[in-house]
């Protein structure tokens, strides 16, 4: 483990249109101490190449590649070869403001915690802003976890000097494997902090699974029964919870 060094993890799938924009959002970041782990799952269009062309321009971005297998397996790919303090996972769509590093990791040192997220912005294929900013939670337990994820994917930073490296659970499927992972982070030390700056933009695809919404119900309540192992009437309860807020967060797409 390096010291202060922010190991991101960028699983790409057929990333071609949107992936220059998300490393040069990395690029830019104003905390340079960091490495990118790039892990192409069997992507089918021009993704490889446009990636190589940054990794001979700059060495703190690897590529490595897969046969597809999921985003969930390209992610523990990229968090094996890891070799930071800090784990992020920034998806191949999505962007960081150039202060999101340096912010999450005074905020994470401030709070002395294990784990962080922030606010953030949504934007559609032509990254222009849609919906409201989604204001993150200044604190939040496991059992608020048990509800609904409350850390972005693309928000959260890790600290494994505590407890070491956090896989996700590739037996999900994709079913849900991000809000496990973080489920699963926040249980370490019951707690996680939100860093309410929005520095991040979550891209919204409307046949992303985010703009699926049956196929993300179906998803979500077999999380509840499946992997959380909750009751018929509590994940009944915790799906309504999660629907009205959902409504609210994701109103109009």
């Amino acid at each position: 483990m390096k010291k202060g060094l922010v190991s991101i993890i960028t699983p790409c799938y057929n990333g071609e249109k949107y992936i220059a924009r998300t490393i040069d959002s990395v690029l830019a970041q104003t905390y340079g101490d960091w490495e990118m782990i790039i892990i192409d799952d069997g992507s089918k269009d021009g993704s490889a190449e446009l990636v190589r062309s940054y990794v001979e321009k700059d060495s703190r971005i690897q590529f490595y590649q897969q046969e597809n297998a999921g985003s969930a397996a390209a992610r523990n790919n990229g968090i094996r070869r890891a070799e930071g303090q800090y784990i992020a996972l920034l998806d191949a769509d999505d962007l960081w403001e150039p202060e999101f590093l340096e912010e999450q990791v005074r905020f994470m040192t401030e709070k002395n915690a294990t784990c962080v997220y922030c606010s953030y912005r949504c934007i559609n294929e032509n990254d222009e802003e849609i919906l409201n900013p989604v204001i993150c939670k200044p604190e939040i337990t496991t059992k608020d976890m048990m509800v609904t994820n409350y850390i972005g994917c693309l928000s959260g930073l890790y600290n494994l000097e505590k407890h070491g490296k956090v896989y996700l659970r590739e037996e999900l499927k994709s079913m849900r494997d991000d809000y496990a992972y973080w489920l699963d982070i926040v249980k370490l030390d019951d707690k996680a902090y939100g860093n309410q700056k929005l520095l991040a933009r979550y891209r919204v695809l409307a046949n992303s699974t985010t703009g699926n919404k049956k196929k993300l119900i179906k998803k979500q309540w077999r999380f509840y029964r499946d992997y959380l192992k909750l009751g018929v009437f509590k994940s009944g309860c915790n799906l309504i919870r999660w629907g009205i807020m959902g409504l609210k967060k994701y109103k109009g797409v």
